[in-house]
């Protein structure tokens, strides 16, 4: 009976404090809630011990995504399995832990340091929306709290979150995976689509071993990027930011893709793919950049064909009846919006190595394109294209790691025909590549090799009878021109001779009329 009577109590005692909070949140204005608020949380710290500290998902406005939560997040993954009873699991491939387990939202977990017991809360707030909507404007906002006792402020302070952050980042490290990243359009920027990126796993296997490059070419650019990687110091030293630029460039099929993952595999670094059709204008562009940490690679790929960064976007439709009609001035802003992109070069330019472009460090931007002539000279200028490197038709030396890779061969009868044929003929090594790959389970290497003969000596006809055809037009112009050029020599020459005939009768004429003597 007594036992029924204290939980009555309780209920009821429960059930007053929520009515009074609803009326309190329902009657009082905000800015009075607020101000009181302030004082409860005044008089809440002057009576607890216990000192919080929060570490918000972003910092700068929501600009950038926080180092520190996120290697709090990872350090706290190590003890939410054990621990804490709602887990979020996330799959890591080729680790030796599969699952990465971390906190849910509003989950806590306990810690102990030196003795010393604390408390890490991760939580979650959700904006209140006044009106109703399938799509929120605003996204939720996730953070972490840390509570102690405050006779421990500076033991904590000082050693444990150091030891919080170190701890986080060599986890990190450890159970690092690559990702491959594209930018969202800015209309999928708000709301629960609030991401700016959108990421996969990067699974490609390309290496610099297993590149198609001359063996010089491929050290030179290994040397660059550890020098690079290990420059922080120097960098700082020099004030420049940590950034290094590269130009690709060369025919379709060379390579310029594969030596991006390549270079991502070597370094550990993630590849940002950047869309440049898909961002509206400048100040979009410097957020993508801001969204992008360190131990990246930035790519636009056919940065030729991205964006007419010099001239017009787009040349105005020939007007039709149609566009005598009024129309729908938002209607109109949706397609200018989708139809064109506000980004200029001055933009792009300043996306490289403006002043934006060191918020953060530790980052490759690479262009690539098929037609280096084509780019503005201050695009690719030092300084923002730091190095260039021409990826042109496959030499001997590129078609031999290719026959190690496809054919685990080292060498053979057949390979000084085909370094013959590689001097006289111009083929990329995607072509060689889908020639040595075997077509089916009965083809052996000497197959592959004399099909990429064939393949070789089919392209070295092709091309004499290009250059004879190419040399015959130019015997045929260089003959139509001589022909134009006689015949209008003869022209010349019949003019000069009428005109010389004209002039003979007009002086015979004038002088018929004067006579002297008898004489004309």
């Amino acid at each position: 009976m007594e036992m029924t009577t204290v939980w009555a109590q309780l209920g009821s005692v429960t059930a007053t404090v929520m009515f009074l909070y609803a009326m309190f949140d329902k009657f009082f204005p905000p800015p009075l809630r607020d101000h009181l608020l302030s004082y409860t949380n005044k008089f809440t710290t002057l009576v607890s011990p216990y000192v919080h500290i929060t570490f918000h998902e972003f910092t700068g406005e929501r600009l950038k995504r926080s180092e520190a939560f996120t290697a709090i997040q990872t350090y706290l993954s190590g003890n939410s399995s054990q621990r804490a009873n709602r887990l979020k699991a996330e799959v890591i491939k080729d680790s030796q832990t599969p699952l990465m387990l971390s906190l849910d939202d509003n989950e806590e977990i306990t810690d102990e340091f030196q003795g010393i017991k604390l408390w890490w809360i991760s939580r979650k707030s959700t904006p209140k929306s006044q009106s109703f909507s399938f799509y929120p404007a605003a996204d939720d906002r996730r953070f972490i709290t840390l509570t102690f006792h405050r006779r421990h402020r500076d033991l904590i302070t000082t050693k444990y979150l150091r030891h919080v952050l170190d701890e986080g980042k060599a986890i990190g490290s450890r159970n690092r995976q690559l990702r491959l990243y594209t930018n969202n359009p800015s209309s999928g920027w708000h709301g629960y689509k609030s991401a700016k990126w959108s990421h996969v796993v990067f699974e490609h296997p390309a290496t610099f071993e297993t590149l198609a490059l001359h063996p010089k070419k491929k050290d030179e650019i290994l040397k660059d990027l550890v020098k690079f990687q290990n420059a922080k110091n120097y960098y700082a030293k020099i004030g420049k930011a940590w950034k290094r630029g590269y130009l690709l460039y060369g025919p379709p099929g060379t390579g310029k893709s594969t030596m991006i993952a390549a270079m991502a595999n070597f370094l550990n670094y993630d590849i940002y793919d950047v869309e440049l059709t898909a961002v509206k204008d400048n100040s979009e562009l410097r957020k993508l950049l801001i969204e992008t940490p360190s131990k990246s690679i930035m790519v636009i790929e056919d940065i030729d064909c991205s964006l007419d960064l010099t001239g017009q976007r787009k040349k105005k439709p020939k007007e039709t009846e149609d566009d005598d009609k009024p129309k729908d001035p938002v209607k109109k802003e949706e397609e200018e919006e989708k139809t064109m992109s506000k980004v200029t070069l001055s933009g792009l330019l300043n996306f490289i190595d403006g002043i934006w472009s060191s918020c953060g460090g530790e980052r490759i931007i690479v262009f690539t394109t098929n037609f280096v002539d084509k780019l503005d000279p201050a695009l690719i200028r030092t300084g923002r294209m730091d190095k260039h490197i021409e990826l042109s038709y496959c030499c001997f030396e590129a078609f031999k790691v290719l026959a190690r890779n496809y054919l685990d061969v080292e060498t053979h009868d057949l390979f000084p025909r085909i370094e013959e044929l590689l001097k006289e003929t111009e083929m990329t090594p995607a072509d060689v590549a889908e020639n040595l790959m075997p077509k089916s389970l009965e083809e052996d290497e000497r197959s592959c090799l004399q099909r990429l003969i064939e393949a070789l000596e089919t392209a070295k006809q092709e091309a004499q009878k290009k250059a004879e055809a190419k040399k015959k037009a130019g015997e045929e112009a260089k003959e139509k021109e001589e022909e134009k050029a006689k015949k209008k020599a003869e022209e010349e020459a019949n003019e000069k001779e009428k005109s010389a005939e004209q002039e003979g009768k007009g002086n015979k004429n004038s002088g018929g009329g004067v006579t002297e003597n008898g004489f004309h």
